[in-house]
């Protein structure tokens, strides 16, 4: 069995016995959460369905009863356009949030993730869900927020110019790419995506910031000839564009096919002083996640309840397209850590003198045992 093989199947095993599978249909009956998915997605039964061999029914009855006293309010940070976040709301509307004994409120922070990094670590929010390669550097820099488990794989599209010939990666060399910012995980990641493969992030090419929306423009109008950023608008694009863009990579490339993108970061006083709150909210939303990968429709149908661009099938192949099955927590999420903390160093983003191991012992905190 190779590394990445084992460290999935830990992660994995870990899940089971930490009571995360989805479905547990008389618990959240009890809750109204079968009947709030009902009447918001019009799909009834959806909850409570069967899921995958991997992930069988295995809630206690004490992890699946119904809370007696009342529910722990939390603020929890988001980016409500973005595709990568849905198993919030997912746990949301599904009630897996007050099975968990929690009444979740969202704050979001659209795209700016540095102020929803920081509103976590300033008491503003209790946690979020985020993107780990927009978040390790700030952390690096003392953030008073720990990482309690990767949420899933999957996201990030490098898009290329197929008029001007972009693609494949060799043809980068010498191009422009348009990107959101100069420290956008598409960005970070495809810089030592293209590192990795022989092609100087610094040197080679040309990373030119646009607004958001207008990535594909600058495109069109030929001042660039490639595109990095996240669902649900580069999967959009594509869509859009009738053949003229084409997908060149993804961050589940290669040897990143099972590395999580998206992480769950918790306020340090919250880890120190209720660790049992932080505990049930981690687990919450690894039940939410788990539950996009076992019914992507559901999940579809929720995102879009929440102002997620895309139709409804958009939104399933694009989750389908992810990797929502993998969610790395202890030694697999901490190794994970350090491998991007060393490549982020690679592409001049993080500090040289960093040492990636005790850095993700830094960042990391197991809340699950």
């Amino acid at each position: 069995m190779s590394r990445d093989t084992e460290d999935r199947s830990t992660s994995r095993r870990a899940l089971l016995r930490y009571g995360l599978a989805a479905g547990a249909a008389t618990a959240l009956g009890g809750l109204g959460g079968r009947g709030l998915a009902a009447n918001l997605m019009g799909a009834p039964g959806a909850i409570g369905t069967a899921v995958n061999a991997e992930f069988p029914l295995c809630l206690t009855a004490a992890d699946g009863a119904a809370p007696t006293g009342p529910l722990r309010p939390l603020k929890l940070a988001w980016n409500a356009s973005a595709i990568c976040t849905a198993a919030a709301p997912v746990a949301k509307e599904t009630g897996i949030f007050a099975r968990h004994g929690l009444d979740v409120d969202f704050v979001n922070f659209g795209s700016s993730t540095e102020q929803l990094l920081e509103a976590i670590a300033t008491g503003k929010a209790d946690a979020g869900i985020g993107m780990a390669l927009r978040w390790l550097k700030p952390l690096e820099q003392g953030f008073d927020v720990k990482i309690t488990a990767g949420v899933h794989g999957g996201c990030l599209r490098l898009l290329g110019d197929a008029g001007a010939g972009v693609t494949s990666v060799a043809a980068l060399k010498g191009k422009t790419i348009a990107v959101s910012d100069q420290a956008s995980p598409g960005k970070n990641f495809f810089s030592i995506y293209l590192a990795e493969l022989g092609i100087d992030p610094v040197k080679d090419v040309e990373w030119r910031q646009y607004p958001l929306e207008a990535l594909p423009l600058a495109i069109q109008k030929g001042e660039a000839q490639a595109l990095a950023d996240a669902d649900p608008r580069t999967w959009i694009w594509i869509k859009e564009s009738n053949g003229k863009l084409v997908e060149i990579a993804t961050n589940l490339s290669g040897k990143y096919a099972d590395r999580t993108c998206c992480i769950i970061g918790v306020r340090g006083s919250l880890v120190r002083d209720e660790r049992p709150v932080a505990t049930a909210l981690t687990r919450a939303i690894l039940e939410g996640a788990h539950k996009v990968g076992a019914d992507p429709e559901l999940a579809a149908r929720v995102f879009a309840g929440y102002g997620g661009k895309g139709s409804v099938d958009d939104l399933v192949a694009m989750l389908n397209s992810q990797d929502h099955h993998h969610s790395p927590i202890n030694t697999a999420l901490k190794q994970q850590l350090a491998l991007y903390a060393d490549e982020l160093k690679l592409v001049q983003v993080m500090k040289p003198t960093t040492n990636s191991q005790r850095f993700a012992e830094k960042i990391y905190v197991d809340v699950l045992s």
